[in-house]
């Protein structure tokens, strides 16, 4: 992500406590708004490199810092469901050098739901007809597609089985990107939504 103070995507409101000396204040009196623009440029980790350095008038000291890292991008906010053909899918995936490997751990006990699930948590279209995920054989196959607002693909392909007696669900998600940074922030996300949903 790329500080600009030109072109803003975002903006951030950091909120500066000012030091005072001598005087007492309500906090509400002591704080003060600063705005600053940043310009993300990709998706591929999420985080804010940099700092803002700021002088108070009328302190002495050293300059204060924030420093930006401590501030996480949620890459959801630009990654968007797409479509594009099986021999374009199939071509992507062998082409793609990223994969992350995500195990399968939920509470859930019906495939479509999960399936559903998942694809709300990764803002990912489903490319496999509905046809095929109907049925009653204790597995499910599916892949999945999106693409973030700069242009970057993410594919996925989803496979469960069912336990025919627990009826749990086990399997994984192959996640594949272009670029380490999304694969990784994809597998990310779906494990921070499978545990939510377990401890639901």
């Amino acid at each position: 992500v790329n500080v600009n103070d030109n072109k803003a995507v975002d903006e951030l409101e950091l909120s500066l406590l000012q030091a005072t000396e001598g005087t007492k204040k309500k906090e509400s009196d002591m704080s003060t708004t600063a705005l600053s623009k940043v310009k993300v440029a990709s998706t591929e980790t999420g985080i804010i490199f940099g700092n803002i350095v700021y002088d108070i008038t009328g302190v002495s000291g050293d300059r204060s810092c924030v420093v930006l890292n401590d501030i996480h991008i949620d890459i959801m906010d630009y990654i968007v469901p797409s479509h594009c053909s099986d021999s374009e899918f199939r071509k992507m995936w062998a082409e793609f050098e990223w994969e992350n490997k995500v195990a399968i751990q939920t509470n859930l006990v019906d495939m479509s739901t999960y399936l559903s699930h998942l694809l709300t948590c990764t803002n990912m279209a489903c490319l496999t007809p509905d046809q095929a995920l109907h049925g009653d054989c204790g597995f499910l196959a599916a892949n999945l597609y999106a693409k973030s607002v700069f242009g970057e693909d993410a594919l996925a392909n989803v496979s469960v089985e069912q336990d025919a007696e627990s009826r749990v669900l086990t399997g994984h998600i192959r996640i594949r990107a272009k670029s380490q940074g999304m694969a990784l922030s994809l597998g990310d996300k779906i494990t921070i939504c499978q545990k939510k949903e377990q401890d639901a």
